[in-house]
């Protein structure tokens, strides 16, 4: 199982809210995350809206978000939520990933 951890930005003026959507994931995106091989998905979140996810995965980064690109619930989740980022894009298309240098077990 590959360990994966990435970083995007929301924006400051809309974490209250943007938090409050995760609180209540809409099922079927929760089913696909775990279909698609998400598996431990956790995020975080730094008070100026930096947010920290890990997951783990037995594919890389790329196929795991490719699997969900192909599923119709992430499309509708990501265009819901892009009002949210700090960018001109969706939020699973600004994900920088974190090179992993230590980890104790």
């Amino acid at each position: 199982m590959k360990r994966i951890g990435f970083q995007f930005k929301v924006r400051a003026d809309r974490l209250d809210e943007y938090k409050a959507h995760h609180k209540a994931v809409w099922p079927e995106m929760l089913a696909a995350l775990r279909e698609s091989g998400w598996h431990n998905y956790t995020l975080f979140m730094r008070p100026d809206g930096l947010i920290f996810g890990y997951f783990e995965t037995e594919h890389s980064l790329q196929t795991a978000q490719a699997k969900m690109a192909a599923t119709d619930v992430n499309t509708r989740w990501q265009n819901f939520m892009s009002g949210f980022i700090d960018a001109d894009a969706r939020p699973d298309e600004t994900f920088v990933e974190l090179e992993a240098y230590f980890h104790l077990d």
